[in-house]
């Protein structure tokens, strides 16, 4: 049974009354009075909860936000090793802000560097709206981009953003289709930077190490803006390299799951032990990759939920059970339900209004949830899982089969490296389950079906196995489902 989104975020008992702005939430008196009676839905802690009048748009907006933290202390190392204090930032950016009007589309080749950063920030302190662009993108992928970036209409002189203003204009992975973009406001991003940093208890005294690239939300969007907005320093790297991670000295390390792989294989997972919080999230993390990392690194990395549309849904609770697997309950201010097929639909001050250009209006219900198409079910806890998403959903045969379940077991195949599970088009069955595998060495196909069939209902055993070098992935590890 999962708990009702309308209820208080402790004890999924009596009803939360958001405020007028709809970013402050407030926890019923039961659960405020006695805690520990309501253990079944560890949304957050109670000392964490909304309900203590945490206000989410603080700041009004992500500039306002970050310059209540400015000081003359360090605050970003550059990759090469040179920190830069609040002041020298807010000094840089506002001199960088000058440079364009309010409401113009800025395209931004994104970087991995401070100037980077700094023209980033000049952006949205002038009320301009950011676009940054993966720098390998070619010249076909950056058309589209550019077209929307020139649709946009400078609003007149540079001036201090509002909670309602657009401030980043982010294109979708496109793993499933054609990537759209997604325009979101100061309020947006600034809400779900406020309720990560509560959950997260993210502070002052922590150094984020970042290798994450920074024209995705996960680098981006919770990475730098969380950072600034808690006040914490950041630790640019130009890349990812286990070597290089394991000397940084830092509390907090957010990775996707082929990064803590690549830690793992290289066996520096012990120099994570000095980390106070690791996070994995933008692609599935495997129970036994979940496992491999609490035995090297000391803790289980929090799984986390979210999507370019929406910043930051879920995730599984700094102080309560992390569960492998799962992508936790909501953050403050965020709602989910699931719909009678088992897609999750959300919505909060964190999720879009809509893409751009007109598109994707399909994506919003008629009362007003995003559908994000993915699948999902709540355990007895009411932690979220993602089964997968719903233009993956296999029809087999009359039934239905979700890939994230076929992966998950067969992964666990001795000499499995990686897998990805689609349906191929088949006369007999419709679409037929087949596993794309990457192993080391040779596989044994015999046996791992029949490993499978143990596992598995018979419809939904791979009943085909391709062997491949690697699987086609982008830039932040999710597999591109539609290059197989």
């Amino acid at each position: 049974m999962s708990p009702d989104p309308g209820l208080c975020n402790s004890c999924a008992h009596q009803q939360i009354v958001p405020n007028t702005r709809g970013s402050r939430f407030s926890l019923c008196k039961r659960a405020k009075n006695e805690p520990e009676r309501f253990p079944r839905y560890p949304r957050l802690p109670v000392t964490q909860c909304p309900g203590y009048e945490l206000d989410l748009l603080a700041g009004g907006s992500l500039p306002g936000a970050f310059e209540r933290c400015w000081t003359p202390t360090p605050l970003i190392c550059d990759v090469d090793g040179r920190w830069l204090t609040g002041t020298e930032v807010d000094e840089r950016s506002a001199a960088a802000a000058r440079g364009f009007s309010f409401g113009e589309r800025v395209m931004l080749t994104a970087g991995a560097d401070a100037s980077y950063l700094i023209e980033y920030i000049g952006v949205l302190r002038a009320g301009a709206i950011a676009v940054p662009v993966n720098p390998a993108y070619t010249e076909r992928e950056l058309q589209p981009i550019r077209e929307a970036t020139t649709r946009g209409s400078a609003g007149g002189p540079a001036r201090p953003p509002a909670e309602s203003d657009a401030a980043l204009l982010l294109f979708t992975s496109g793993t499933t289709g054609a990537p759209k973009g997604a325009l979101l406001t100061h309020g947006n991003l600034l809400s779900s930077a406020r309720a990560v940093a509560h959950a997260w208890e993210w502070s002052m005294e922590d150094t984020l190490l970042l290798t994450l690239p920074l024209f995705h939300m996960h680098g981006l969007g919770v990475g730098v803006h969380g950072a600034l907005a808690a006040g914490s320093r950041i630790v640019l790297r130009p890349g990812f390299d286990p070597a290089d991670v394991a000397e940084q000295n830092a509390t907090m390390f957010f990775g996707v799951p082929a990064m803590y792989e690549r830690l793992a294989r290289a066996g520096v997972l012990g120099s994570l032990r000095r980390m106070r919080l690791l996070v994995s999230g933008s692609a599935p993390l495997t129970v036994a990759l979940s496992d491999e990392v609490a035995h090297g690194a000391g803790q289980r990395p929090l799984e986390r939920y979210g999507m370019t549309e929406t910043v930051m849904i879920s995730g599984n609770p700094l102080a309560g059970p992390r569960k492998p697997g799962s992508v936790g309950v909501a953050f403050p201010g965020v709602e989910i339900r699931l719909t009678e097929n088992q897609e999750i639909e959300v919505r909060g001050p964190n999720v879009l209004s809509s893409y751009d250009g007109g598109v994707g209006a399909d994506a919003f219900t008629g009362d007003g949830w995003f559908r994000t198409g993915d699948l999902g079910e709540f355990d007895v806890d009411g932690y979220l899982r993602i089964s997968g998403r719903l233009k993956e959903l296999i029809i087999s045969g009359g039934y239905n089969v979700y890939p994230r379940e076929v992966e998950d077991v067969i992964a666990a195949f001795p000499g499995v490296l990686e897998v990805a599970v689609i349906g191929r088009a088949s006369e007999r069955w419709g679409e037929q389950v087949t596993a794309v595998v990457v192993a080391e060495g040779t596989v044994d196909v015999d046996a791992l079906r029949a490993f499978a069939g143990e596992r598995l209902a018979p419809y939904k055993v791979p009943k085909a196995v391709e062997v491949v070098d690697a699987l086609p992935r982008n830039a932040l590890g999710k597999v591109v489902r539609g290059l197989l």
